[in-house]
């Protein structure tokens, strides 16, 4: 957290120790300050008590100890919090021993890293993996790292459905869980459901922001200020802190003052709040998974259609949502979204009544706006099947063929089309995953064709294989091809080899036609 913060809401600095009137906890033991989340901006809505340090044993060897190193230790039979998923292996196509021989804490570290969203179709591999059922590593022990890290890449994603579904699916919550699921809870709507489980589950001990919050949400403002009052007493807010919760409780005392200056990070919490005192931030210039609180029926319309469009960019919002949302009511205004939404209406209406002509007139402009806004596959997905009904000709039906080359329509649209030209032939060539014969038109292509004639992973990767560490190849094979969208060519050959190796044909296929079609290369 910034030295300038003026909010601390980031990490837990309460310590709950008291019995508070309204929300029924018993007395708790001083917390500890849990383990820093990849994920910086989680509010400090439970502390979480400190682990009590297992017994040493004695040394029975001297120095060394009779264990050696690099030995895994697991419970046997033991259920684990990390083999939680909601998509079974029969729906993924994944095996369940999706991570073999790996090790928990480097999987994680894996799946930590920051990676590029440019590309959906690799967007939509990285969420399988995060929500697929698949046993525990072997050195996994209960401990709920692989979880942890599987949300938290979710989060950043900004896939908060999602990763509110592998968070209930994993059961119980401790307290390093409840966190995630409060903070999703404050983004989508649901802080009801997160206050009335923080009430009823005395495992779970509330910061004083989160008890303060949840007192008011249930209506018992007096209990709220009974509660900030006994923290300032002991000394548990701070000067800032204390500004906030005041404020929130009794915003009409402080009309006319100048607003509170944001917290840096700003946690879920802290906006909920900030916005409950009408000081409420933009979330442009927030992490993603902001972008949902702007989703609620309580958002203006611009602001739910920009929200709408980032989230949609990232590949994490339904194409049926975004299509809901462009099309609620008439633009009232022109320039910048407002224009976005005027040509994908006039399109959908063309579309609609399937005039051939209207559709003609329409499209290009339409996808011009589309592709500003990097909505194409969105676009692509909703509607290349009623593209594909029309009789368009020349310019329009080239320029439909390539919207519907974007969808999972896109094997079906190359049976269709004669090619016009080379390029056209080798994107038929890809669509159909057939290259023989076929001249790659560009640099680009030359690096996708060798998957597609002789496809051959690097060494490292079929390693990987060899001890059944495939959720690990297919990570390290999509860090390969967008390093190869940065530049390195070598790395979209050797990822899309493993994608093929592996027999994930429709993700080899459509990052591909995605590489070609889309304006994307660093």
């Amino acid at each position: 957290m910034g030295s300038n913060a003026k909010l601390t809401f980031g990490r837990p600095i309460w310590r709950l120790c008291a019995l508070v009137t309204g929300i029924g906890l018993t007395p708790c033991t001083v917390g500890a300050e849990a383990p820093m989340s990849a994920i910086d901006w989680l509010s400090s809505s439970v502390s979480t008590p400190a682990q009590p340090l297992p017994p040493s044993e004695p040394d029975v060897t001297g120095a060394g100890g009779a264990i050696p190193e690099n030995v895994i230790v697991s419970v046997l039979g033991g259920p684990s919090p990390d083999s939680a998923g909601i998509l079974p292996p029969r729906v993924t196509g994944l095996p369940n021993d999706l991570w073999g021989l790996g090790e928990t804490e480097k999987i994680a570290a894996l799946i930590s890293q920051k990676r590029d969203d440019s590309l959906p179709s690799l967007q939509q591999v990285l969420m399988t993996l995060m929500l697929a059922q698949a046993a525990a590593p072997a050195d996994a022990g209960g401990r709920g790292i692989l979880l942890r890290a599987r949300i938290d890449k979710l989060l950043e994603m900004g896939a908060l459905n999602e990763a509110d579904a592998l968070v209930k699916a994993s059961g119980k919550m401790p307290p390093d869980i409840f966190r995630r699921y409060f903070d999703i809870a404050m983004l989508t709507g649901q802080e009801d459901q997160a206050c009335t489980y923080l009430r009823e589950t005395p495992d779970l001990a509330p910061t004083y922001p989160a008890r303060i919050f949840c007192l008011a949400r249930a209506g018992d403002w007096a209990g709220g200020a009974l509660t900030l009052r006994m923290a300032q007493a002991l000394g548990y807010v701070d000067a800032a802190d204390d500004a906030l919760l005041s404020r929130f409780l009794d915003p009409d005392l402080f009309e006319g003052e100048p607003p509170l200056e944001p917290p840096s990070p700003v946690t879920p919490l802290a906006w909920r709040m900030l916005e409950a005192i009408g000081e409420g931030l933009p979330t442009a210039p927030l992490p993603l998974a902001f972008s949902h609180a702007e989703l609620r029926e309580t958002a203006g319309w611009k602001a739910q259609l920009e929200a709408a469009e980032r989230l949609g960019r990232a590949s994490v919002l339904a194409p049926n949502a975004l299509l809901g949302i462009y099309t609620q009511r008439l633009p009232a205004a022109s320039g910048g979204v407002w224009d976005r939404v005027e040509a994908f209406q006039r399109f959908d209406t063309a579309l609609q009544a399937a005039d051939p002509g209207a559709v003609a007139e329409s499209l290009p402009n339409a996808w011009k706006m589309m592709e500003q806004a990097g909505l194409e596959v969105t676009f692509a997905e909703l509607f290349s099947e009623r593209l594909m009904r029309l009789p368009l000709t020349d310019a329009a039906a080239a320029l439909a063929f390539k919207v519907e080359l974007l969808s999972s329509r896109y094997e079906q649209a190359a049976n269709r089309r004669t090619a016009a030209d080379t390029a056209e032939a080798f994107l038929i060539g890809l669509a159909k995953g057939n290259l023989q014969g076929v001249t790659p038109p560009n640099s680009l292509a030359r690096a996708i064709a060798p998957a597609f004639v002789r496809p051959a992973p690097p060494t490292d990767l079929m390693a990987l294989l060899a001890e059944k560490r495939l959720g690990e190849a297919i990570l390290q094979a999509v860090d390969l091809i967008q390093r190869g969208v940065n530049g390195d060519l070598r790395g979209v050959t050797d990822g899309l080899a493993l994608f093929r190796q592996v027999g994930l044909e429709d993700l080899a296929r459509r990052t591909s036609l995605e590489l070609m079609l889309l304006e994307r290369r660093g």
